[in-house]
């Protein structure tokens, strides 16, 4: 895909992002953390449900919401991604600056419906989608994108492009592999993904384990405090 198609993309997605502001932009915020949830053809209704619970699950937990609440506040914004320009925004830029935050956040993910049910694996587009929501984030000194999925980019450009053309200067992108019946799933995941200072993947057998690999994930993302150095608590994480 060409350069100029590319950028076209940005100025239609950026456009309509532009137009709506941040919750606020608060001076030391320790990290922008935007969650990419895949709702492609390959995800049931049931899988669905479960990442969707999984995701409001782990918010609510509690070590993790003493970690979002020690310290600068976290920032958080939630899509969902699928296919060519089918990304839809779940949850606009938040700001978990205290418990009713956290709520509001968990709330507007468990009330969503899902945006799409038809689509294929369109991962370069989803990254593309979610480097332009990132534009919009308040300043944080961390910028993480955290992408879920159950399998390979197979509609478009992949993530190699979208790195490479799409405004990640800055900014880590953190996997989350649902391992199945594909075996590249996990190495795709490593190899491709995975981009950025710290980047690392987390994985789960399965949706029935989606709770349990994002709290320890969301764990590692939000307790790492230095630029580039993974999280010395990891191993303690919850789930």
């Amino acid at each position: 895909m060409t350069r100029r198609c590319l950028l076209g993309m940005l100025c239609l997605w950026a456009a309509p992002l532009a137009a709506q502001d941040a919750e606020s932009d608060p001076d030391g915020c320790r990290l922008a953390l935007l969650l990419a949830l895949d709702v492609s053809s390959s995800v049931d209704s049931d899988e669905h449900r479960l990442q969707q619970t999984g995701v409001a699950a782990a918010l609510g937990d509690a070590d993790i919401r003493r970690a979002l609440l020690s310290g600068p506040p976290v920032a958080l914004a939630v899509y969902e991604w699928s296919g060519r320009r089918n990304s839809v925004l779940v949850l606009d830029w938040l700001v978990l600056d205290g418990p009713p935050a956290i709520d509001r956040a968990i709330a507007a993910i468990l009330s969503a419906p899902r945006s799409e049910t038809r689509y294929p694996t369109a991962m370069g587009f989803a990254l593309g989608y979610g480097a332009t929501v990132m534009r919009r984030a308040p300043s944080c000194a961390r910028r993480v994108i955290d992408l879920s999925g159950d399998g390979i980019s197979n509609d478009g450009f992949g993530p190699e492009l979208a790195y490479r053309h799409f405004p990640f200067t800055g900014i880590t992108v953190n996997g989350l592999a649902v391992l199945g019946d594909d075996p590249q799933v996990l190495e795709y995941f490593e190899d491709v993904v995975r981009f950025g200072d710290g980047a690392f993947v987390e994985t789960t057998q399965g949706y029935a384990g989606y709770r349990r690999a994002m709290t320890r994930k969301l764990f590692r993302e939000i307790s790492d405090m230095i630029i580039g150095e993974r999280a010395t608590s990891a191993e303690k994480a919850p789930g």
